[in-house]
């Protein structure tokens, strides 16, 4: 079973940086993807970046030029760096990977985080 596990979160004002990350069980260049999702309070989760095995990325258009998406193969950790951060910001953050067979994916438990205005 693939264990993922967030770390990272936490509380910062706006307009500051924080970064995630994700250490997976497995090696993360075996996954079609991994990636972050978030899910507001109230609100369903959504993308916020993901890195496939190609290392192409993608940003939801809320993220884009202020989050960064990252992964060390060696370590197997994945990262997501989030600058000029805005109270809209404020979720739990889930790490996520999928695998290569369709229906396998994978979920870590979360990580807060909160932007105070």
């Amino acid at each position: 079973q693939v264990q993922l596990v967030e770390s990272g979160g936490g509380l910062v004002q706006t307009g500051g940086s924080l970064r995630l990350s994700c250490t997976v069980s497995q090696r993360v260049s075996s996954f079609y993807a991994v990636g972050w999702y978030r899910r507001a309070p109230g609100k369903q989760r959504e993308l916020a970046a993901t890195i496939t095995a190609a290392d192409n990325t993608n940003y939801a258009d809320s993220v884009k030029g202020r989050f960064a998406i990252s992964r060390d193969k060696v370590k197997n950790t994945l990262y997501l760096q989030m600058n000029s951060l805005k109270p809209e910001d404020t979720a739990v953050y889930y790490c996520n990977a999928q695998s290569w067979n369709p229906g396998e994916n994978y979920w870590g438990k979360g990580t807060l985080v909160t932007v105070s205005s």
